[in-house]
């Protein structure tokens, strides 16, 4: 069977067995402590912790493959403007210059410069196995329920707890739908015109919208028959204490901030890394 982006899959391990609130907090602490720094040693030790959970969460490359597809178009695309834009603003911000490869005048390769820019991707590149991680790990019932013990209205948890459970939903919907025109006739291939291809989508298109209306309206005629949204407070039936596991996590989230916070003010005294003054 093919595994669809954010759908959720229950398994035994370390990570799958954390409680949400701790996932949450960690998940929160790391990206935080990423955001912060400008360091690059620092950013590659945070995204190496982040690829050992994730191996040892025993999650598949095809759950994050289209994500990452799309966060490396992303990068590039990036990458190539900010020096389109701004190819000196490195130099600015560690106030030398060692030119590496003269293109134009304006055009230089410098290697503060490169350092920046490589900096600012591994920045980005660190916070997608972060995410993901604790996307599928875990389950969208406990999300809501971990959300809401960090005082987020159960409202709001409750609808991004259904829109992660929907999404597997809309993809294999989308699937179904496609393969149903496309056995009617329709062409989605580099055969046929550009035009037509998208002519031919919106054929896709607009049964998926009326059939994912339709599955809003039901649910929400169904949480309205059960009185949701009457009180303020409500239990949740999927909500996991905390047990010593549980508080470790927590502890290396907030580690890993303290220790961003202590490079970026003790040992940079800023929040860039400047190998460039001896």
């Amino acid at each position: 069977m093919k595994t669809n982006l954010f759908d959720y899959r229950e398994r035994d391990n370390l990570i799958f067995n954390l409680s949400g609130l701790s996932k949450l907090i960690c998940f929160i602490c790391m990206s935080v402590a990423v955001m912060l720094s400008y360091d690059i040693r620092y950013i590659l030790f945070v995204t190496v912790l982040s690829l050992l959970f994730f191996r040892i969460s025993e999650l598949r490359f095809g759950q994050i493959r289209l994500m990452l597809i799309y966060v490396a178009i992303f990068l590039a695309i990036n990458f190539i403007l900010t020096f389109l834009f701004s190819p000196l603003y490195g130099t600015e911000l560690y106030g030398t210059r060692h030119d590496l490869l003269r293109i134009t005048s304006r055009y230089v390769i410098t290697q503060e410069q490169l350092l920046y820019q490589v900096t600012k991707t591994c920045k980005y590149l660190s916070m997608v196995p972060l995410g993901m991680l604790f996307l599928l790990t875990t389950n969208p019932s406990e999300f809501a329920a971990s959300l809401n013990r960090a005082f987020v209205p159960y409202k709001v948890c409750c609808v991004l707890s259904l829109t992660l459970r929907y999404f597997p939903d809309i993809i294999r919907d989308y699937h179904s739908i496609s393969l149903a025109q496309q056995s009617r006739g329709l062409d989605f291939s580099k055969k046929e015109k550009l035009f037509t291809r998208v002519k031919n989508m919106f054929n896709v298109l607009l049964p998926l919208i009326l059939s994912t209306l339709d599955r809003v309206t039901v649910v929400s005629n169904a949480m309205d028959l059960r009185g949701f949204g009457k009180e303020k407070k409500r239990t949740w039936y999927v909500a996991k204490p905390l047990v010593g596991k549980d508080i470790a996590a927590i502890a290396l989230g907030i580690a890993i901030l303290a220790g961003s916070i202590y490079m970026t003010n003790v040992v940079n005294g800023s929040r860039f890394w400047n190998p460039f003054i001896a």
